[in-house]
């Protein structure tokens, strides 16, 4: 079973999951390279559905922020 790191694009602030093996990963928001290893890590995941619902709790989270703002 493959581990996920959840990390933060340097360029457009999205979040994403990747394989923790992986060495790069694009945004799929802006399109950036990401080089996971000098990225903001914010969660670690022991598989892909436990990515996902980090990821939709992250998103959530963000959205509520930018509205109260």
């Amino acid at each position: 079973m493959a581990s996920f790191i959840i990390v933060v694009c340097g360029r457009c602030g999205g979040f994403l999951a990747a394989k923790a093996e992986q060495k790069t990963r694009t945004c799929p928001y802006c399109g950036s390279k990401i080089l996971l290893s000098k990225s903001k890590h914010v969660a670690i995941a022991n598989d892909a559905y436990e990515a996902l619902n980090i990821l939709k709790t992250l998103k959530k989270k963000a959205a509520e922020k930018r509205k109260h703002q």
